[in-house]
């Protein structure tokens, strides 16, 4: 009997028994993956560039600050479920209307203004286009060759995928692409300055560490970056090796930086997308009506998930009516906390708030 016991317990092992936790174990796949990527793409590590050591190691210091911070901002209640319902539901037809529409065309920042639309496509579309060619430059999955002929190969994870002219425009565009990722981000972030130095509510809201900080090490990279090609076209190489090395110092600080600051949102921007989904689908199913006033407010889905987790996390909202707080729609719980304070039932008052339907 014993002896089944035990074969049992062995049969129920997994791969998670070999890691500490789930931060080691999501740290470690990655590493090996990038490993077995660079392997591949520098034809078994007979191609790389040791003046992009540098950078590699940084990448692989941000790959576990990142992971830390996911995992930890993951396994909140609230968090987890978002994650573990949206995954479900990442096949619905509208995924990909609402992806373009949050990681692309940044449609939510449109709604609050032009001008706030236009430096965060900026920003955001100038550092996606830097990091789609920094890193496969740093691991070695993409470089050139070029031969007496004058033409460049490009090597893409050690297959010659094309051959360009050295002149041409794809060449062009491809010694280039930094330089125009920096002039979108230095744009972009000499926008977003302007209006927060000269916006007196975001002055007011903006502290240096969190808001200010993250632009300043964007303008330093992109600044930085451009004159790497100023002393090179038109310095002769001038005080370029000490220029890169400052280069480099600022994108490793940066990437270590990244994911415990503000622009720790942009890797985890595609989470909007599930959390998105879980919203239209439970939305679609069944609306909650208020216990006071009858109104439809969120999903039935919704809020059982939202008493779910106060639950786990020890907070009970059940109120001496017979309902949980949480079952009530924004203006009737701010009239119940009123009422509790003022011991008036102002919550059964049929009135509605003067802002009730208010926007912005």
């Amino acid at each position: 009997m014993e002896a089944k016991l035990v074969a049992g317990k062995k049969q129920e092992r997994s791969i998670n028994d070999a890691f500490a936790s789930h931060f080691a174990k999501s740290v470690f796949l990655t590493v090996v993956g990038l490993a077995i990527l660079t392997f591949i793409g520098t034809r078994m590590f007979s191609h790389i560039d040791l003046n992009l050591y540098g950078y590699m190691v940084g990448t692989l210091v941000f790959i576990g600050g990142f992971f830390y911070r996911f995992i930890a901002w993951g396994e909140r209640p609230p968090t987890k479920i978002i994650i573990k319902k949206g995954l479900k539901l990442l096949f619905r037809k509208n995924t990909a209307k609402t992806a373009v529409s949050h990681l692309a065309i940044y449609d939510f920042i449109r709604n609050r203004g032009f001008y706030r639309w236009v430096q965060h496509i900026l920003i955001g579309w100038g550092c996606v286009l830097a990091c789609l060619v920094t890193f496969p430059l740093v691991f070695s999955w993409m470089y050139f060759t070029m031969e007496d002929n004058g033409y460049y190969t490009i090597v893409l994870f050690g297959m010659n995928v094309m051959k360009v002219p050295a002149e041409g425009i794809i060449a062009f565009l491809s010694y280039n692409a930094l330089n125009i990722a920096a002039i979108m981000v230095i744009t972009g972030v000499c926008m977003a300055l302007s209006r927060r130095l000269k916006n007196m509510q975001a002055r007011a809201e903006q502290k240096f560490i969190y808001d200010f900080l993250p632009l300043y090490l964007l303008l330093f990279i992109s600044i930085t970056g451009l004159l790497l090609t100023v002393q090179n076209v038109f310095l002769h190489g001038w005080m370029q090796p000490q220029m890169s090395l400052i280069h480099q110092f600022s994108v490793i600080v940066t990437l270590i930086y990244l994911p415990f600051g503000k622009l720790a949102h942009i890797p985890f921007r595609p989470m909007s997308v599930l959390a998105r989904n879980y919203r239209e689908h439970y939305g679609e199913q069944h609306m909650k009506e208020c216990k006071v006033c009858g109104d439809k407010f969120v999903s039935v889905e919704q809020s059982k998930d939202v008493i779910q987790v106060l639950g786990v996390n020890e907070i009970e909202f059940n109120m001496e009516d017979g309902f949980n707080l949480a079952e009530l729609c924004l203006p009737c719980r701010r009239k119940y906390r009123i009422a509790r304070f003022s011991g008036y039932p102002t919550h059964q008052v049929k009135v509605k708030e003067a802002n009730q339907n208010a926007k912005g």
